[in-house]
């Protein structure tokens, strides 16, 4: 670790941390930069092969970061300032410790996941990062192969939706699935049905299966839609799906958030993994 405290709080260096935006994040440096935040994410991360570019944390935290991490970080830059400064710098308190700029890897194709899963998640126009977070969580905890995201839902290495997912993101198989070209807010699902997945849409209609539906449960490959909170899918993708499916409800609730619904729904039909 190479650790620096740095007093130039307008110093390229620390660019990534304050003055980048998402979309300028995903585009620099060529492959492009995320902001990976807690120890834990990092660790995460950097296991499955990113490269870290800068650290940004409190003087102390340096000790920790040097005992969990440290080893794997050579000789990257770790930059520090008084915690006025880094709350100045990064417009909020850095609660989990430490920040880390790193460089994002080329995605797998779509069709080569499918190719070798046979339970997956896909989410169309879910766009708050924590729940996006929270589903990845859910899906590598209770038996999902993958998560394939359309082109217009939050970014799964948004710097919140990472830490959201205790690091899941970095974990388990992930994707993007393109959206229609006649339609750029619903997402295609040719690609599921040319690999052979039965399609599930939750959804509330009046045709819904509940979530233990055998027919479901013992499909060979079977993918499960997701779409945003409130909205939910696009009525067109749920009419091209083979089924929708719904969670029953109890004292006159209809539906549970995006986040929590994907748990019950992963956990009845994903790959079980243990007795």
């Amino acid at each position: 670790m190479n650790v620096i405290f740095e007093s130039d709080l307008a110093s390229p260096a620390l660019l990534p941390y304050s003055g980048l935006t998402g979309a300028q994040l995903k585009a620099a440096g060529g492959e492009g930069l995320f902001i990976a935040e807690s120890l834990n994410v990092i660790a995460a991360a950097l296991e499955a092969g990113h490269k870290p570019v800068s650290l940004l944390t409190g003087e102390k935290h340096i000790p920790v970061i040097e005992e969990a991490i440290g080893g794997l970080l050579g000789g990257t830059p770790v930059y520090t300032a008084a915690p006025e400064a880094l709350e100045r710098l990064t417009g909020f308190k850095l609660t989990r410790g430490v920040l880390c700029a790193m460089k994002r890897m080329p995605l797998p194709d779509a069709d080569e996941i499918l190719k070798k899963t046979r339970r997956i998640a896909v989410l169309e126009g879910v766009n708050d990062p924590e729940n996006v977070g929270s589903i990845f969580r859910s899906a590598a905890a209770l038996g999902m192969d993958a998560v394939l995201t359309a082109s217009n839902c939050c970014d799964p290495l948004h710097r919140r939706a990472a830490r959201v997912s205790m690091g899941a993101v970095f974990r388990i198989p992930r994707a993007v699935l393109p959206c229609r070209e006649d339609d750029r807010n619903r997402l295609d699902i040719r690609p599921l049905k040319r690999a052979g997945f039965v399609t599930a849409a939750a959804a509330l209609t009046d045709l819904a299966v509940p979530v233990n539906d055998e027919r479901l449960k013992s499909a060979e490959k079977l993918a499960v839609l997701l779409g945003a909170e409130g909205p939910g899918l696009k009525a067109a993708t749920i009419a091209e799906c083979d089924a929708a499916v719904k969670i029953p409800m109890a004292h006159g609730m209809d539906s549970l958030n995006v986040a929590s619904a994907s748990a019950v729904l992963f956990w009845e039909l994903g790959i079980r993994q243990g007795p």
